[in-house]
């Protein structure tokens, strides 16, 4: 029953996703700024990969307001988009697209949705978070190492001689060193990520007919303390 969907009703998931969406988009200074698309598609025409996306720029947000956040969750667009800001930049509402594209991901990855059209970049956008967090940068090594035996080991095999000669180089490490100033990068780290738990977004209540911008009444950004 709760997969049924009609005349403006939505499945208790897509309910939950949007909840989680909605959420992020709060966090973005002038999200609400979604709500003033007008469906032009400059955004797609300015995006340099939209050619490889299964889904536009544009029909993201056009599939958010039909209450279709569960195929914009399993499409590989939300891993493709190379964060140029070309779509922001020339978005005649305003509306910070790439911004709206990271919400999205962050739900991906919050709510576990795996992109089986994209799960190579999923697996190496959550790698290359760990490998940040780990070290307080990017080890390249460790990185691939990782990336390859979840994806493809024999390629990795086949990368020794060309990663032996990067050594012999100076060119990589085999042995990951985090940075000098990394229990101050954590702490700073942690700190942000409490400050922004004490934002508390405002919680979103179910309505039955919660499709279009509707939800988005409910996210009148305030301004922060201090400002």
């Amino acid at each position: 029953m709760e997969q049924i969907k009609h005349h403006g009703l939505m499945s208790r998931k897509e309910v939950e996703l949007r909840k989680a969406f909605l959420e992020q988009v709060h966090i973005i200074p002038a999200g609400e700024r979604i709500n003033r698309c007008i469906q032009c598609g400059t955004c797609t025409g300015s995006c340099p990969v939209s050619y490889a996306m299964d889904i536009s720029p544009r029909e993201l947000i056009a599939l958010f307001r039909a209450g279709e956040m569960e195929m914009i969750m399993k499409s590989r667009t939300i891993w493709i988009c190379a964060s140029c800001y070309a779509c922001t930049t020339r978005c005649p509402s305003g509306i910070k697209i790439t911004d709206i594209i990271y919400a999205l991901k962050r739900t991906a990855m919050e709510k576990k949705y795996q992109s089986q059209q994209a799960q190579q970049v999923q697996i190496l956008a959550n790698l290359f978070i760990q490998n940040l967090m780990s070290y307080g940068r990017l080890h390249e090594g460790t990185l691939i190492r990782k990336y390859y035996m979840k994806t493809n080991i024999k390629k990795l095999f086949g990368l020794i001689p060309l990663g032996r000669k990067m050594f012999q180089k100076k060119r990589i490490a085999i042995l990951p060193k985090k940075i000098k100033a990394y229990a101050s990068l954590s702490r700073i780290i942690k700190k942000a990520q409490e400050i922004e738990m004490r934002e508390e977004p405002a919680l979103l209540g179910y309505e039955p007919d919660y499709v279009g911008y509707k939800a988005l009444g409910e996210l009148k950004l305030e301004p922060r303390k201090g400002e």
